[in-house]
């Protein structure tokens, strides 16, 4: 399995952006290996039927799929729909994880084009797949709308974005989600469960989040009329499917910041 390389210099930004750039990128960078670890986990349980159903139950209906995982990191949501039959391209800004993915992708003997560019700038043609997929990504880009516009080009007509993501780091900036959060923390310290926070660098991860648009929008309200605008014919949305797809440590780690689905379809 080839990774194909584009261009991902920061050419597109100045000086300010790029350095936000390369910064997210050194962070995942750094967690690619422990985040695959996850993924892994994931591919190996039930939580990978469950992904399958949920995607699939949104997704055209078509036999075979032309897929686009955008921000695929470890490539979980790629070999999911993969194994089921699809045709599937995952793309990220990451190096590292494309690494992990083609790991991944091997160990299930799966074909999978990956990518190594922007989500936020995309090098296929207009109109190019049936289903687009995004799970914890929107939120950790320096410029969502252009990634949005991007996502809307290259489907097709009839085509549907699918979008996982949540309120991450909203806590940053409203009071009352940060009480939320800290109880989300003493729970996890007083039930004896691993703090999923405690797992990353915490330090740096909430610097960038505080430069990143998104961490204090409301979601998925932002979104649903960027969508509008830009011309989705028909938006579906659930504000929290957490206890669809989350174990009961993940439940615990995250009750303040429930999982939501945007379903949009070009």
């Amino acid at each position: 399995m080839e990774i194909l390389g584009v261009d991902v210099c920061c050419k597109q930004y100045n000086s300010q952006d790029s350095n936000l750039v390369h910064d997210i990128v050194a962070y995942w960078s750094k967690r690619a290996e422990g985040y695959s670890q996850t993924n892994q986990e994931e591919l190996a349980t039930k939580k990978r039927t469950i992904w399958q159903n949920l995607i699939l139950s949104h997704a055209p209906k078509k036999e075979v799929l032309k897929v686009l995982d955008i921000g695929t990191g470890p490539g979980f949501i790629a070999i999911t729909l993969a194994l089921a039959g699809h045709d599937v391209t995952a793309v990220d800004v990451t190096q590292a994880m494309l690494d992990q993915a083609k790991k991944n992708a091997d160990n299930y003997q799966v074909e999978i084009n990956l990518v190594l560019s922007d989500v936020q700038s995309l090098p296929f043609v207009d109109n190019s797949f049936d289903l687009i997929v995004l799970r914890n990504v929107t939120w950790d880009l320096d410029k969502p709308l252009n990634g949005y516009k991007e996502w809307f080009r290259v489907l097709r007509k009839g085509g549907r974005l699918l979008n996982f993501d949540a309120n991450w780091y909203l806590f940053l900036y409203d009071p009352s989600h940060y009480l939320e959060y800290q109880r989300d923390r003493n729970n996890t310290r007083s039930r004896n469960v691993a703090d999923h926070y405690l797992l990353t660098d915490t330090i740096e991860m909430e610097r960038i989040a505080k430069l990143l648009p998104l961490s204090q929008e409301i979601r998925p309200q932002w979104d649903v009329q960027v969508l509008i605008d830009l011309g989705f014919s028909k938006i579906y949305l659930e504000t929290n499917i957490s206890e669809q797809v989350w174990d009961q440590t993940e439940l615990l780690n995250y009750h303040s910041t429930p999982m939501f689905m945007i379903r949009a379809e070009k």
